[in-house]
Formats: C-alpha cells, sequence, structure tokens
C-alpha cells in the first residue's frame, strides 16, 4: 500500500481532531461539536428551531426510508393532515389536549384579521385523525385503518437541543382504528416491535422494550409502550413510542360504527411515533472524540474512496473503474479534490462513514485497495477482484461490531439496587439505568424523582425478580422497573 499520508497530513488530521471537545471533557459540548462540525445542522434565526443541513438530512431520509418499507410491510398506508387544529377540536378530548397545552403554539391571527376561532400547530395528530375517522368509518367492512403520517410537528419547548429537543421537529405518526381491543393492543405490541427492529437491525443500537407507568403514560392513552435506549453518558433516550387508546378517543370524537350484528359501537384505536430524535441517539450511542461514527444501514455514504497520490499515472483511471463497481452494491463516493489524504482521512472519520478505501500506485501494482473500518479503526488488504463480495461483509461487520459494542457498554452501566440508599448512590456516582423494585405507587415514583433525581424509563416485558421489596418504601413489590435520569 502506498500510504501517501505524509506529516503535515498528519498534522491537519490532529487540528481537525482536536476542533471536537472530547466526551470525556464535556458530553454536552462534544456533542454539539459533532452536530455542528459533521454539518448535521446549523442554528436557525427562529429560536429553539435547527436547520437540517443536507449530510443530516440524508441520514433522516434513509431512516425514514426503511422504516416506512417496515410500516408498509405491516399493511400500513401513508396520509397527510392539516398542520392547523381548531381550537374546539382540540378540546373535545380533555386528558389529551392538558397534557399538551404547555407545549402549544397558536395561530391568533390570519393576515391582518384576527380569527374566529384560534388554531394551535399540530403538537401531534390524534384529534384530526380521529375527526376525519368519524367522517370515513361506518361498518365493520371500513376497519382496520392502518394509517401513518410522515410530517413535522411543533411544540413550545424551553430548553431545545439539536435533534433531541426542537421547537419543530420531523416525525411519522402511526394512526390505527380497529374493532376490537384485541386487535388494536395487538397492533400497539406490533410497531413497539417494529420500532424494536429498526433501532437494533438498522441503527444498531440495542434497546430495552417496556410498559411506561401512569405518570408517564402518553395523554390519553391507556397505556404507552417504549423502547429505551442508552447513551455513551449513563443517561436513558426514549426512542420510540406506541400507545394503546382503548376507545377514549372514539366515544370522545363520536366514532361509530356498525358491527356484524347491526350494532352501533365504537372502535379501538391506536397510535405510534418515532422522531428526529433518532439521529441524536445515533450520534451519542456510537459517536467517539472522532466525530460520528454511523451504522452502514443510514450512512449515505457507506464507502468512501480515497485516491492516494492521484497526480501519479492511472490512479484516477483505476479509482473511477473501482468506484462504478462500488456503486453497485453500496452508497460509494470518491473524493477527487485536491485535499491532503489525510485532511480527507480526518474528515470522513468525523462524518463518521463506515468504511474508508485507500488506493495508491502501489495498491494498483498488487491489484489491492486498503479498507479501514471506522468503528475500530482495523485495516484490511483487498483485492480489487472481490472488493464486490468484501464491502458488504465489512459493512455487515461495522454493524455488529457498533452492536456488540454498544450491547457491552450497556451491560457495563447497568447496576441493580435494593434499597434507596443503594439506588441514590449508584444514580449519584455511576451513569446508566438502574433495575430496582417498585410497589407500584406514584408516592414512590415521585419520591425516587425528587430524592434521587431519577425517573422510570419502563416495566420491562422481561421481568426478573431483584427483591421481594419496592426500592422506595420497603413495601411489597410489585415490578421490576429501569429507572434513570434521561435526555
Amino acid at each position: 500500500m502506498d500510504k501517501g499520508a505524509s506529516a503535515p497530513d498528519d498534522m491537519a488530521k490532529d487540528k481537525l481532531v482536536k476542533s471536537i471537545t472530547s466526551m470525556e471533557e464535556d458530553f454536552a459540548k462534544w456533542y454539539t461539536d459533532v452536530c455542528l462540525k459533521a454539518e448535521l445542522i446549523d442554528y436557525a434565526s427562529v429560536k429553539g428551531c435547527m436547520i437540517i443541513r443536507p449530510y443530516g438530512y440524508a441520514i433522516w431520509e434513509n431512516i425514514q426510508r426503511q422504516m416506512d418499507a417496515l410500516f408498509k410491510e405491516t399493511g400500513h398506508e401513508n396520509v397527510y393532515m392539516p398542520l392547523f387544529i381548531p381550537e374546539s377540536l382540540l378540546q373535545k378530548e380533555k386528558d389529551h389536549v392538558e397534557g399538551f397545552a404547555p407545549e402549544v403554539a397558536w395561530v391568533t391571527h390570519g393576515g391582518e384579521e384576527e380569527l374566529e376561532e384560534r388554531m394551535c400547530v399540530r403538537p401531534t395528530s390524534e384529534t384530526l385523525f380521529c375527526d376525519h375517522f368519524k367522517n370515513i368509518v361506518h361498518s365493520y367492512r371500513d376497519l382496520p385503518k392502518l394509517y401513518n403520517q410522515w410530517c413535522n410537528v411543533v411544540r413550545w419547548e424551553k430548553t431545545t437541543r439539536p435533534f433531541l429537543r426542537s421547537r419543530e421537529f420531523l416525525w411519522q405518526e402511526g394512526h390505527t382504528l380497529h374493532a376490537t381491543p384485541e386487535e388494536a393492543q395487538a397492533e400497539t405490541i406490533q410497531m413497539l416491535n417494529v420500532y424494536a427492529k429498526f433501532a437494533e437491525e438498522y441503527l444498531a443500537m440495542p434497546v430495552v422494550k417496556g410498559i411506561k407507568t401512569e405518570k408517564e403514560r402518553f395523554a390519553g392513552a391507556e397505556a404507552t409502550y417504549t423502547i429505551e435506549a442508552l447513551m455513551h453518558d449513563g443517561k436513558a433516550l426514549q426512542s420510540g413510542t406506541s400507545h394503546y387508546f382503548g376507545d377514549g378517543f372514539a366515544k370522545a370524537f363520536d366514532i361509530q360504527y356498525t358491527d356484524k350484528n347491526n350494532n352501533l359501537v365504537n372502535p379501538f384505536q391506536t397510535s405510534w411515533g418515532t422522531t428526529t430524535r433518532l439521529i441524536g441517539a445515533i450520534i451519542m450511542t456510537h459517536g467517539d472524540d472522532s466525530g460520528l461514527v454511523l451504522p452502514p444501514a443510514v450512512a449515505p455514504i457507506q464507502a468512501i474512496l480515497i485516491p492516494i497520490a492521484s497526480h501519479k499515472p492511472g490512479v484516477m483511471e483505476k479509482a473511477n473503474e473501482v468506484l462504478a463497481k462500488l456503486k453497485n452494491i453500496c452508497r460509494a463516493k470518491l473524493d477527487a479534490s485536491d485535499q491532503t489524504p489525510g485532511w480527507k482521512f480526518a474528515e470522513y472519520e468525523m462524518k463518521g462513514v463506515p468504511l474508508r478505501i485507500e488506493l495508491g500506485p502501489k495498491d494498483i501494482e498488487n491489484n489491492s485497495c486498503v479498507v479501514v473500518r471506522r468503528d475500530n479503526g482495523e485495516k484490511t488488504s483487498v483485492s480489487l477482484d472481490k472488493i464486490e463480495e468484501a464491502i458488504p461483509q465489512l459493512l455487515k461487520a461495522v454493524h455488529d461490531g457498533l452492536y456488540k459494542k454498544a450491547l457491552e457498554r450497556r451491560d457495563s452501566m447497568t447496576y441493580d439496587a435494593h434499597d434507596f440508599d443503594e439506588l441514590k448512590e449508584i444514580a449519584d456516582n455511576k451513569p446508566g439505568f438502574i433495575r430496582a423494585m417498585w410497589c407500584g405507587c406514584r408516592e414512590c415514583e415521585d419520591k425516587l424523582k425528587e430524592d434521587a433525581g431519577v425517573t422510570s424509563r419502563c416495566i420491562p416485558f422481561e421481568q426478573e425478580r431483584i427483591s421481594d421489596k419496592c426500592v422506595c418504601c420497603g413495601k411489597e413489590a410489585k415490578y421490576m422497573l429501569y429507572w434513570g435520569k434521561a435526555y
């Protein structure tokens, strides 16, 4: 291999890397540095909002495209609802509107004229879907309705951070209607499993699946299910939720249909959603002090081809020949710019490209190239005749390596607590998940948040009996919960 990277190249690389704050020094600053320097976002003149730059948006497009395919495999169709919701419509479901009231942005004027009825900019679309379902569902033959919407929503957050919490964000929201509670409940779990599959098989991000406590339940829902991921700094991130509504919304919005026995009845409803915070999850799960580390499935560029000594005869011709092969098997790019190889190495490390392919005169002589993995820096010499077989295998190896590393880190940062003092000691000194028993009382949940600074993340489907007593009050325990500090 002709390395080509001189001492000045290494200095350029060091300069680029040093422009990112170390995550050990200041994790929040590291996160912001990565978002800006990897060109995922820029700040907007609209307070609390962000500009998603092309590279960041390309990640979202890949998430959207692949997740949408999973939705369609389960029979869902895409629709689009209006951006505005009349106040009278929002008020029809009391618990729902109370849950969102502090975050609602209101439109009071159209041009110069004050509106007869103010409208909110959608924080979520349950009320709009219900109003629509009322008009189109009349018979059992009209069910189920399996809808999904890709759109933006607005929630007037006080404290914002790129991707994790902004006043306007992109998401998908599924809304379905069913004839029986069993069908609706099955839908709720099915879509939670779709989210878990996507997180683990596409984002290489291990998650805990479970049900939220009543306190953490979505406004207006009978049950909320969640996938919870653990970030590099030991904080939890809710990464997708699925809600079972029962027939509460249907009754509030007078959605009725004639069943097979010719009786007029209410259907049962679900909703479920994920957002651009998944990009934040990717950054904080896999990133390092050199920048982004992207899972291959959602990386805009899966393999970057960097010619070494590109001025020498035959190098660029061979590079273009290799690029043509690469484009048949992955999202590949050739960087033919006049930047030094060292600068390019640092640039694409910062951008998290899963594989770097180096091709110089000596490589060409040997009919080979050097492939470098972003996740661990491992170098492999690959025959140019076998590159179309090797690259997909290496991309899979990157995914598997990222998942294994994230799972091992999560396991090493998951602790068991048997009483309040032990839980508080862990919460104060050891970032991560805390597994502990709970009696089911709201008072204990509130006390743990107030006195230990942790919130309930979920009651996992996979229950273990850590002890017989509630970690807070010492009374008989009902559930094992995951607790933690969260974004």
